[in-house]
């Protein structure tokens, strides 16, 4: 990509589209096309064929997805799937019949099967059961990698996808049920804080793993990518380190400040037993993350601050 390139980041207010938006715009790429929901609703394929046809960007970030944690998939599963299929089918296709040179698509860790063997290798997609709790979702994410290879093979065109761990940072949702586990625990540990709770609840036995990305790390993995990857094999995005979800916790409860104690209640699902990438692949080409968690943590608490008081940003509560 040259810095004058045009470049359009589809959904650049979530937590990946603005990191990405930052990213760019730090590399002195100058020529960002985005647009907001109002402007452009990306489930329709009128509107989206149209945006391509005027602007013919040249280089394109899909980052736009519904997204959420546990209770979310559980809930609209239904609104999942489609949403996400939705949106990939128009973008991709349109980006094909403009002769964009590059598109990024974003897939997601939590799609590889629930038991994979870990850390999890690229070629283990498809090779087992999905994880019930998410199962519309990584189906429309599996299908968004699909068919990014089929027109690749097709059509010759040049369309990546990427696979990035569990991810955290400025822009995040911290909806209590919606939200993913990092962002909900830093919301439930702040208002604890505020109301002298004796106790936080966390949903399960907090002996799950997972590990942890933040966001910024994964909008330079993106570009990287982007400037160094062609190929129609997925690449994992992630910090090669995992956590339990207690440790998690306890390192929030520290950033936030908060003094109680921790309630683990086991009548709620843990999802999968642990989830680890293995990032071999796109470290041999010579990335690696640079915020580690506990820096990162801080970082996301004090966009929470900064965004609890902002009354725009009231829909991400």
């Amino acid at each position: 990509m040259k810095n004058s390139s045009k470049i359009f980041i589809a959904g650049h207010n979530g937590l990946v589209g603005s990191a990405l938006v930052r990213k760019l715009r730090e590399q002195s790429f100058t020529n960002l096309v985005l647009r907001s929901r109002k402007e452009m609703d990306l489930t329709n394929q009128q509107a989206v064929d149209a945006f391509f046809e005027k602007e013919k960007p040249e280089y394109v970030f899909l980052a736009a997805a519904k997204v959420g944690g546990i209770h979310a998939n559980n809930t609209y599963p239904a609104e999942f799937i489609y949403s996400n299929l939705q949106v990939q089918m128009n973008i991709i296709n349109a980006a094909y019949q403009s002769r964009v040179k590059k598109l990024l698509f974003l897939g997601s860790s939590c799609i590889y099967p629930k038991y994979t063997p870990q850390p999890m290798r690229e070629d283990a997609l498809l090779s087992g059961k999905l994880e019930p709790t998410n199962e519309p979702y990584a189906i429309a994410k599996i299908a968004g990698i699909i068919m990014c290879q089929s027109y690749n093979r097709q059509y010759g065109t040049d369309f990546i996808s990427v696979m990035p761990t569990n991810l955290y940072g400025p822009n995040d949702n911290y909806h209590l049920q919606n939200s993913h586990v990092l962002p909900a625990l830093i919301r439930r540990f702040h208002e604890a804080k505020e109301k002298n709770d004796p106790k936080v609840t966390i949903w399960g036995t907090g002996n799950p793993t997972r590990e942890f990305l933040y966001s910024d790390d994964l909008a330079d993995a993106c570009i990287f990518l982007m400037e160094q990857y062609s190929g129609n094999e997925i690449v994992n995005i992630g910090s090669g380190i995992e956590v339990t979800i207690k440790d998690l916790a306890l390192k929030i409860k520290e950033a936030v400040g908060y003094e109680g104690e921790l309630d683990f209640d086991v009548t709620k699902p843990d999802g999968t037993p642990k989830k680890l990438l293995d990032c071999s692949k796109i470290h041999s080409m010579g990335w690696r993350h640079k915020i580690e968690l506990e820096k990162g943590i801080k970082l996301a608490y004090e966009d929470f601050q900064k965004m609890h008081a902002d009354e725009k940003y009231s829909g991400r509560f």
